[in-house]
């Protein structure tokens, strides 16, 4: 077994996500620990077995919302357990097979080298991927470079990425919104804003059918109306922030890619 770090941890949140979290969960352990799964109010009974998985093991953890919540609301949940704790970072880790956990060492790497920084996934698609999901994230992705001033977010939507927790507390803590789909790119942005340098690693992505156990709650109309409303906030909150990412953008930087 993988020995368990006292600063670093995997978050998993769920949410009806079917026989696939089972198995995402044990190549997760596979690969490091702890790793803490936030069961967000599913109703399909997929988190079933892992409280004999979690009693045989002390490297995983349970946490359940009574209600589903969104992925920001399971996710702040368990970023406020493992903070109380003393975890400093935290790896946030899709239930849906679609993150490779063979690449979660990668990542805790580049995060212990550089504590400071957000260490994001950058995803690599496969031919399998929906076209329409591939093209459209670019509409996104724009927005968020725009209103970061190009700081090296590469994909705003990937959420397979390593947070210091501190800070991500602080950022969601100070609103309501983050909660839900709209989480992954407002995080990414308003971290930017905080100062937390961005780093990128390259990952495949692996989009499951349903043959495979694929589940996706992604609804288009719904889930990219969210995102437009986040981009017109963000952008209002992009315009004051100017001169400061401004006077950032002409400080000498690191490197923002790491090579896998």
């Amino acid at each position: 077994m993988t020995p368990a770090s006292r600063t670093h941890l995997v978050l998993i949140p769920s949410y009806n996500t079917g026989p696939i979290l089972v198995e995402t969960v044990r190549a997760a352990r596979a690969c490091w620990s702890p790793v803490w799964v936030v069961v967000d109010g599913s109703t399909d009974g997929s988190d079933a077995p892992l409280d004999a998985l979690a009693a045989a093991d002390p490297g995983l953890r349970v946490l359940r919302l009574p209600r589903n919540a969104g992925k920001g609301a399971a996710l702040l949940h368990g970023l406020e357990a493992a903070q109380a704790e003393g975890f400093t970072h935290a790896l946030a880790m899709d239930a849906d097979g679609q993150h490779p956990a063979g690449h979660i060492p990668a990542l805790m790497a580049a995060s212990m080298r550089r504590p400071e920084a957000l260490v994001l996934g950058l995803p690599v698609f496969g031919p399998e991927a929906p076209a329409l999901r591939v093209r459209g994230r670019r509409i996104s992705n724009f927005w968020a470079n725009l209103e970061t001033l190009w700081a090296g977010l590469g994909d705003s939507l990937f959420g397979f990425r390593v947070y210091p927790v501190a800070p991500l507390v602080a950022v969601m803590r100070r609103t309501r919104w983050m909660r839900r789909y709209d989480f992954d790119a407002e995080a990414a942005v308003r971290l930017c804003w905080a100062g937390l340098p961005p780093m990128t690693i390259p990952v495949p992505v692996r989009y499951l059918s349903a043959a495979e156990g694929g589940v996706s709650h992604f609804r288009y109309g719904r889930d990219n109306l969210l995102l437009t409303g986040m981009h017109g906030r963000l952008m209002l909150g992009f315009l004051l922030r100017l001169p400061l990412l401004l006077a950032r953008r002409a400080r000498p930087r690191p490197p923002a890619t790491v090579q896998g």
